[in-house]
């Protein structure tokens, strides 16, 4: 409701400074006109009246006509800076609008991952859903996901996209970039991201699945959609929300398939003990 109002009272504003400038520019002309007009009675005022000099009543009026010239050139001055300012302002407000937009339309996307990701407990299409956030959100061309072992404490190729599986084997907690972001549950980014070049070891970015401090696994990205330069402000905002949904999801439907198995397994030995 507040945005609501808000885009309403920016509306109104914008609508009001438009009047002022239609009313502005229909002065300007006014003194325009007049201004013309008065420099025209000057002219004839210094044309000698049968080679006579001016009398002291016409040097009299010539003076006033000139401080009324001068005077309305003062005023057409300040309604042009007055028209100057409110351009100035109205193409600020244009752009707030066009920041405000992005940053709304990116919370209803992030509004509506979050919500698929939380709307399956089936690991496969969890991942999946990871992927195309990674895809649509974020821009990524080439990327991949890396969850954690908890028994042999590495980290392994869940999902990807565009990656070579063979250049990408099991990494160790603690080792290289990937092992350190999945160790200390930091993120990292290279500082160039227009310079940077493909290297397995070396990602473009990490981003750590976190459940509160404890990492389940790591997002790496090797490579932007080529529309796509670098992160955005709002990229970097999303990267830590996603960890956390990501990580959350991840979780709940590993815990769910691990009952699934063990209650399959569990029913198997029933039906052997009943038969």
């Amino acid at each position: 409701m507040s945005e609501f109002s808000e885009e309403s009272s920016s509306a109104k504003r914008a609508e009001e400074f438009l009047q002022v400038f239609k009313k502005g520019a229909e002065f300007t002309q006014s003194l325009l006109k007049e201004n013309e007009r008065l420099r025209y009675q000057i002219l004839k005022l210094k044309e000698p009246a049968a080679q006579d000099m001016p009398s002291p009543a016409q040097l009299e009026e010539l003076q006033r006509l000139r401080q009324q010239v001068a005077e309305l050139e003062r005023e057409k001055q300040e309604i042009l800076d007055r028209i100057k300012a409110v351009e100035e302002e109205n193409h600020d407000f244009a752009n707030r609008y066009v920041v405000v937009e992005s940053e709304n339309n990116m919370l209803a996307n992030l509004y509506i991952a979050s919500y698929q990701l939380h709307s399956t407990l089936d690991f496969k299409e969890v991942l999946q859903i990871i992927s195309e956030i990674v895809i649509n959100l974020i821009g990524a061309e080439v990327f991949a996901v890396l969850l954690l072992d908890e028994k042999t404490g590495k980290l392994e190729l869940a999902g990807h996209e565009g990656i070579d599986v063979s250049a990408l084997p099991p990494i160790d907690l603690g080792a290289g970039v990937i092992g350190r972001a999945g160790q200390t549950g930091e993120n990292h980014f290279v500082e160039d991201i227009e310079a940077y070049e493909l290297d397995y070891s070396q990602p473009m970015a990490c981003i750590p699945l976190k459940i509160k401090e404890h990492v389940i696994g790591v997002i790496v990205i090797y490579r932007l959609l080529e529309q796509k330069r670098r992160f955005a402000d709002v990229d970097y905002e999303l990267f830590t929300l996603l960890a956390g949904h990501a990580a959350t999801a991840i979780f709940s439907s590993r815990l769910y398939s691990e009952s699934e198995r063990k209650l399959s397994t569990i029913q198997g030995f029933i039906n052997l003990l009943t038969k």
